[in-house]
């Protein structure tokens, strides 16, 4: 075995990327300082390396030392987020070769002020975050602390909060890799909701309330409050599922009372899709925005699978406020694979799409029906499909998105991209509030039924709210 010297450049310089070097027989071969084999499991030493399906990865910063066996050949695979080509090349190092130089092409670039960021990630340091924000393409993480049970050798179960120490707010944990890493708290109720508390100015307590150990008596719609008073943008982590019969939980509520403006979508299995429901809301008049995330928490999970781009205004550096506020605003785009874009041009529409990777179509959406659809070509080493909408098609809000072929960040996901909505009168379509109200009327049952107060106020202030929220969806279904 020789002690290999690898590196991975990017236009000359050593660029962080996600790496695999298996042998001819599948062998995987590690870097020093990684390992062969690692867990996998739900906050188990999360960072540093990933698999998918069966296989396995690690994270370098572009130079690694690696122990590789000459004379037979080797495949080194070397990917970096949605905009580089991923490199895959087979080499058989010579008796007494110290060096592999490799090149990965960066061959997709994203518009100029555009910068992918994810939203939601546990468990990790801040260190690793920014080394594989690095390695993915990112140039934004949020890390989310968060209450977490694990049972101890004692038999006891103890409850810690990862990551709480590093708490940075509005202001970057750590900057490195080129990569702003801020860390900011999940909170959590396990019936009533996930709400993630963006760059809130400090910790917003309690953690979470509720379950086998606790009662009720605290508010989802407090901490969306506090979160807003201390500069926060509350964001809905798991949004319209289902729980223990509830359908939406007081973060439904939260929400269609203008407390929460944005929804997280990320890469996991879900009970029923997420996008219909999301169109329903738009369709009601809710201005939601689509956060597209990794909720990274095992090594299972590549950070930014799921990624948000904020273009920032022209000239503008990149910052914590910044680009939540790009969120804010809807000047996004999630992807896992084709960079798209909607331009308003007089009445009409301009969506372009480009991709490494082959897709399957560019629509555009008016009110959550597609309307106009394009087939992509390979042109110039990259797929891409442009499409124009001159008819001035009636509706409330329009988006771009893409579907179809396999995702970037993870082959075993499909595809797809989607625009922020872009809103431009009165939706042409009935609306159909019909879920909503039944999730509001769910809420409202499990408080009057299972939820266990101490205080009645807590109670009596969730049915408020619910009350509020029905009043602010349509009567008519």
């Amino acid at each position: 075995m020789l002690t290999v010297h690898l590196r991975i450049t990017d236009r000359g310089s050593a660029t962080p990327v996600r790496l695999r070097v298996t042998g001819p027989t599948g062998g995987h071969f590690a870097p020093l300082g990684c390992q062969v084999e690692f867990p996998v499991g739900r906050g188990e030493s999360v960072g540093g390396h990933l698999r998918l399906g069966r296989e396995r990865w690690c994270y370098i910063p572009g130079n690694c030392e690696i122990e590789l066996p000459d004379g037979v050949p080797l495949r080194v695979q070397a990917t970096k987020g949605v905009e580089y080509r991923p490199l895959d090349k087979v080499v058989t190092l010579k008796p007494g070769q110290m060096t592999l130089r490799l090149t990965i092409e960066h061959a997709n670039p994203a518009p100029a002020g555009a910068i992918a960021g994810d939203a939601h990630a546990e468990f990790m340091t801040p260190h690793y975050a920014a080394l594989e924000a690095a390695a993915e393409g990112l140039g934004f993480v949020n890390l989310l602390a968060l209450d977490f049970p694990a049972a101890a050798l004692d038999g006891q179960t103890y409850h810690g909060t990862p990551n709480l120490e590093a708490f940075s707010g509005q202001v970057a944990a750590l900057t490195g890799h080129g990569t702003t890493v801020t860390v900011t708290t999940l909170n959590v109720h396990p019936v009533l909701g996930r709400v993630a508390l963006l760059h809130a100015h400090r910790p917003i307590y309690p953690l979470t309330y509720g379950g086998a150990d606790g009662s009720d008596d605290w508010s989802l719609s407090d901490w969306c409050d506090q979160c807003r008073r201390k500069g926060g943008y509350p964001v809905w982590s798991d949004p319209l599922e289902s729980v223990s019969g509830v359908f939406g939980g007081e973060a439904l509520i939260a929400l269609l009372n203008g407390k929460i403006e944005a929804i997280e979508l990320d890469g996991r299995p879900r009970k029923q899709p997420l996008l219909p429901l999301w169109y329903k809301l738009l369709n009601a008049g809710f201005h939601v925005q689509l956060l597209g995330v990794s909720g990274k928490d095992t090594n299972r999970v590549p950070l930014g699978g799921l990624r948000t781009y904020v273009e920032l205004p022209d000239g503008e550096a990149l910052s914590p406020y910044g680009w939540v506020e790009g969120v804010s605003d809807g000047r996004t785009f999630v992807t896992n694979g084709p960079l798209v874009r909607l331009t308003r041009i007089d009445d009409g529409w301009h969506a372009t799409a480009t991709a490494v990777t082959e897709f399957d179509v560019l629509e555009l959406v008016a009110d959550g029906v597609a309307v106009w659809s394009a087939k992509p070509t390979f042109d110039g080493g990259l797929w891409r499909a442009t499409l124009e909408d001159k008819s001035a098609t009636p509706a409330g809000w329009f988006a771009a998105r893409c579907t179809g072929g396999a995702s970037m960040t993870n082959p075993t996901q499909p595809g797809f991209a989607h625009t922020a909505p872009q809103f431009t009168g009165e939706v042409s379509r009935k609306p159909d509030v019909t879920i909503f109200r039944r999730g509001v009327q769910a809420t409202i049952d499990w408080a009057e039924s299972a939820g266990r107060y101490r205080d009645a106020k807590f109670r009596d202030k969730l049915l408020a709210h619910a009350a509020d929220a029905l009043a602010r969806l349509n009567p008519s279904e």
